[in-house]
């Protein structure tokens, strides 16, 4: 069975510089219908003005993983870690027994915009962590491209959860395939484009959960030119 998150339908939060959609209730957003979706608990599409950003903060307890699509995201967190991402890069931290950290545009004129989420770990009180990796655009196109995995593989980030993350650009007309076990869950996040999903058309903001007890393959059509992540879990 697929079920679709219509994007016009997300949680909105707009205060000048910050403009962002919540797939699952966030912060001061509530709907109990979109409380999360199995391990993942937060799925933000973000976009940040230039020289602003969120300052110093706490996490614990959480998988963070950001995927940054335009601009640069300057990162500085209590681990010591200082790093700009940009286009293609993805980054992982391992939230566990708390750390502190701030996220801001790293441009005085270019927007920012990225894909942040939230998965539980499969155990609390984890050493905090932190891990980056760039993709290309070539990696990511036309392929589901695993980006993050409870081992590691394939020069993915490593979360503490049983959860594949893939990311795919993919071109218009062109056909990707996902088949995962009986009893797994999947969530499609299309961030651009239009795609197909086995019969159910989606469009640019909307996700989609994906059952396997029934839809064990998935196709996925690309309508028009389209970006997505999939995350594929317990």
């Amino acid at each position: 069975m697929i079920t679709v998150r219509r994007g016009t339908e997300r949680l909105h939060t707009s205060i000048g510089w910050l403009d962002s959609y919540h797939s699952f209730s966030f912060a001061k957003h509530y709907d109990p219908r979109y409380m999360s979706y199995r391990a993942l608990r937060v799925l933000n599409e973000d976009r940040i003005a230039p020289g602003h950003g969120f300052g110093t903060h706490s996490h614990r307890d959480m998988e963070i993983i950001t995927y940054v699509l335009e601009g640069a995201l300057r990162h500085e967190d209590s681990l010591g870690t200082g790093a700009i991402l940009k286009a293609g890069d993805v980054q992982r931290v391992t939230a566990g027994t708390g750390v502190l950290h701030s996220e801001h545009n790293a441009s005085s004129v270019e927007p920012l915009h990225l894909l942040q989420t939230w998965i539980a770990p499969s155990k609390s009180r984890l050493r905090p962590s932190y891990e980056q990796r760039h993709f290309t655009t070539a990696e990511r196109t036309g392929r589901l491209r695993l980006i993050a995995s409870s081992d590691g593989r394939e020069a993915s980030l490593t979360i503490h959860q049983d959860a594949d993350v893939f990311a795919c650009i993919l071109p218009q007309e062109r056909t990707v395939r996902h088949e995962t076990r009986a009893g797994r869950h999947r969530w499609l996040q299309l961030i651009s484009g239009a795609v197909t999903l086995n019969d159910v058309a989606i469009t640019q903001g909307d996700g989609a959960a994906v059952d396997a007890e029934r839809d064990r393959a998935l196709t996925i059509r690309a309508d028009e030119s389209a970006e997505f992540l999939l995350f594929d879990l317990e």
